[in-house]
C-alpha cells in the first residue's frame, strides 16, 4: 500500500478500501449532499449499518465504480 491507497473508515483499521459509503445527515446537510465513508470487505456491513439505523446510508458503491462516476463528473 501507498499513502495514496484508500484505507477503511473503521477505527483501528488500515486495511484498503474496497467500498464507499455516501451518506448524508438530514438534520444538517442538504438532501444532495454526499458524505463518505470508506470500507473494506471485513466492516463494510458494519459501517452501513451504523449509517442505516440512524437514516444516514444513501448508498454503497464500489470504490472503483464510485472513482469512474467522479473521473466523469
Amino acid at each position: 500500500m501507498s499513502d495514496e491507497t484508500p484505507i477503511c473508515s473503521a477505527k483501528g483499521c488500515r486495511t484498503a478500501a474496497v467500498w464507499v459509503l455516501a451518506w448524508n445527515n438530514p438534520k444538517i446537510h442538504t438532501p444532495e449532499r454526499r458524505k463518505t465513508w470508506l470500507a473494506c470487505e471485513e466492516h463494510r456491513e458494519h459501517l452501513s449499518q451504523f449509517l442505516g439505523v440512524r437514516g444516514f446510508l444513501k448508498d454503497v458503491v464500489l470504490l472503483t465504480e464510485w472513482q469512474e462516476q467522479e473521473q466523469r463528473g
